[in-house]
């Protein structure tokens, strides 16, 4: 969506500047250079550019405008339906567990108001089809800069519908602590949501626990260690004070595959623009002890994906002995 909101902004700024050149021009006053409003085409505002010029009668016969202007249309509608392409074609990744008893998990991460359908219906049709027991989500629903509480409460509604969901926060939601987001818990919560921040939930074969993202990783009480513990974190940098903890597996998220996975390499940047993170996405195991990172579904430092389509994670924990 950051990507939709700069190009709608850069052409109607590209078109009103091609505008005022033409009435600079009739008026024979100060003009603004050629040279920037060419490059207003190349920094997006191409189809600005050529609606400015057929509608103001404006450098239609400068060669260089004929041509640059629909060249660069031809390249920004190419890099925009490969980006679309990159940050909406879902995908759903499958691990497996092996444990005394059998179930489904699906996790959420990182959705950053990202807008997957009316009433986010694309992404809850593939939550559906993974017949989950039960949905986790591990942080940033929403996203501090272009904050749309309607689209989590959309998101969570729709969930709830399909199995019990456990939510926790990211860094996302921790910047928006305020009366605003302490009212969106209440409606999530009254769907049916259980928040899970720095606490537990006793399952019948499990316990969730989840972590406050930002802030130190706290003992738990799992009350049953003969039952599998799970443990709800948002950043997986944390990953030797998770396994510390006694989890079993702990799924994060946080990082977005990176935004750009480079082959043989992998993820490029972190959200604290850090380059080659090394919990990037995928399964890590360590002292007994796994933990599952998503890639997420929305962005947040850089507007698109490149290489890394945004992921569903179905953990399908199976019971050993049947099998």
């Amino acid at each position: 969506m950051i990507l939709v909101y700069y190009l709608i902004i850069i052409n109607i700024l590209t078109f009103i500047f091609y505008g005022i050149d033409k009435k600079k021009a009739e008026k024979q006053k100060y003009r603004i250079s050629e040279a920037f409003l060419i490059f207003m085409a190349v920094l997006g505002g191409a189809l600005g550019a050529l609606i400015g010029m057929i509608t103001f009668h404006h450098k239609t016969r400068k060669p260089k405008f004929k041509i640059c202007v629909p060249l660069f249309l031809i390249l920004w509608t190419v890099f925009c339906i490969f980006s679309l392409y990159q940050n909406y074609h879902l995908v759903v990744t499958e691990y497996e567990y092996e444990s005394d008893f059998d179930c489904t998990i699906v996790q959420i991460s990182d959705l950053h108001n990202q807008f997957f359908g009316v009433g986010q219906k694309a992404l809850l049709d593939e939550i559906k089809n993974a017949d989950p027991d039960i949905i986790v989500v591990t942080g940033d629903v929403i996203d501090v800069s272009h904050t749309n509480y309607g689209l989590a409460k959309q998101f969570f509604e729709g969930a709830v519908k399909i199995a019990p969901v456990y939510y926790i926060t990211g860094n996302h939601e921790v910047w928006l602590y305020g009366e605003k987001f302490d009212a969106f818990l209440e409606d999530i919560e009254a769907m049916g949501v259980t928040f899970l921040d720095g606490e537990t939930a006793a399952l019948d074969n499990m316990i969730l626990a989840g972590t406050v993202d930002g802030r130190e990783v706290r003992e738990y009480n799992w009350e049953d260690e003969t039952k599998l513990k799970l443990l709800l974190a948002h950043e997986p940098s944390n990953y030797t004070n998770y396994k510390n903890t006694g989890a079993d597996i702990i799924l994060a998220g946080h990082v977005h595959g990176g935004q750009v996975i480079i082959p043989g390499k992998g993820g490029l940047l972190s959200p604290d623009f850090g380059f080659f993170p090394e919990f990037y996405g995928g399964e890590y195991t360590s002292d007994n002890s796994t933990m599952i990172v998503s890639r997420g579904l929305g962005n947040s430092v850089l507007p698109v994906r490149i290489n890394d389509y945004p992921e569903i994670v179905v953990l399908k924990i199976k019971n050993a002995v049947n099998d």
